[in-house]
């Protein structure tokens, strides 16, 4: 492979900023919730480069096939690779993607075939893209796939904030993360947080039912969330995290009294078991899978006495999408209130309708 930008790519990325921004020059585009990937073709070679350097082309087969039917002979393309359903995008479905074994990565690519956002272009034939504006390198881009088959798409633009209100709110239901936003005369710049990104964030009253310490041993890296379903079962839900070092110190001594007989009546006791653990199926707090890549996921318990309140993005079958924020504790709400009939429900959205807009 030769190509005047070669891998391996570092993507571009963004900052987040609480609310949607109304400079003039900017462009928006929706958030997609997949796996970042940039496009290498030279001839008959096609690389599917991932965010962390990790190869994606052995794990999307008939997506390497259908782009290079699809793409200039010579083109470096940044994009993001989904699975589309039709109650939307299915970020569970994409991550079973990635399977060690090749006769299952074969079985997938048919059952659940992956599509291919495109939202840059950094190299077409012999010519380096990336110090160009942003408006040009997407006018290029937009003459490329101008004509591309199914499950290759061209990311829907505009430069009206207020359409792009409207999608921040609209396209949730398909499960998009959000908007982006970006200058229309930014160079491409690897590994830079130079764009912007509009994301979704809500609150829920959860059962702090245990927690996970930190890698360096020096305080608690994450809590471990519960919530209630109809029938008073407590589901593991998703983590908080993100505290700083001083955070992590003083969460180990106010949880200290709730380790004590937390394993006595804890609806997660069968976990907490070594064994169980090993043979868990990810779904449990302390269960390893091929995702965790050999993390210590082990967990100490706490009885689920305490009521976080978490910001969260998104849920996606009955856990938070991503791990969520502590806001603060609720001395003032009660274990048995933290249900999942709090969470907000966002109808569906037509995906063919926001295909149809980048058209």
């Amino acid at each position: 492979m030769d190509l005047p930008v070669m891998p391996p790519v570092r993507p571009m990325l963004a900052k987040s900023t609480p609310s949607l921004p109304r400079e003039p020059g900017l462009s928006y585009e929706p958030k997609w919730d997949g796996f970042r990937c940039i496009v290498f073709r030279d001839g008959d070679e096609i690389e599917l480069g991932s965010r962390n350097d990790r190869p994606l082309t052995r794990y999307f087969p008939e997506l390497a096939e259908l782009l290079k039917q699809s793409l200039p002979p010579r083109c470096v393309i940044d994009g993001e690779i989904v699975v589309v359903t039709e109650h939307g995008l299915d970020f569970d479905t994409l991550q079973q993607r990635l399977h060690p074994a090749a006769s299952r990565v074969a079985k997938l690519a048919v059952e659940t075939p992956a599509s291919f956002v495109a939202f840059d272009l950094l190299a077409l034939g012999d010519r380096d893209l990336t110090t160009e504006p942003f408006a040009r390198r997407r006018g290029e881009l937009e003459s490329l796939l101008d004509a591309a088959p199914g499950r290759i798409h061209l990311t829907p633009i505009t430069h009206d904030p207020d359409v792009a209100q409207d999608w921040f709110t609209r396209f949730e239901g398909a499960g998009f993360d959000g908007v982006m936003a970006k200058s229309d005369e930014l160079a491409y710049l690897q590994d830079k947080r130079v764009m912007l990104k509009i994301k979704h964030e809500r609150t829920a009253d959860c059962v702090v039912a245990g927690y996970r310490m930190h890698k360096d041993g020096e305080g608690v890296g994450s809590l471990l969330l519960g919530l209630f379903d109809d029938e008073g079962h407590l589901h593991h839900v998703g983590v908080a995290s993100s505290f700083t070092a001083a955070r992590r110190r003083e969460l180990l001594g106010e949880l200290a009294p709730l380790r004590e007989h937390a394993l006595d009546d804890h609806p997660w006791r069968d976990w907490a078991d070594a064994a169980a653990q090993a043979n868990a199926d990810g779904k449990m707090p302390g269960g390893q899978s091929r995702w965790s890549g050999g993390k210590d996921l082990s967990w100490e318990p706490l009885r689920p006495e305490l009521v976080a309140e978490v910001r969260y993005e998104h849920v996606q079958s009955g856990r938070f999408r991503h791990g969520g924020r502590l806001a603060r504790f609720r001395a003032d709400r009660t274990p048995d209130s933290c249900t999942y009939a709090q969470l907000d429900e966002v109808a569906p959205a037509e995906l063919d309708a926001i295909f149809g807009v980048a058209r």
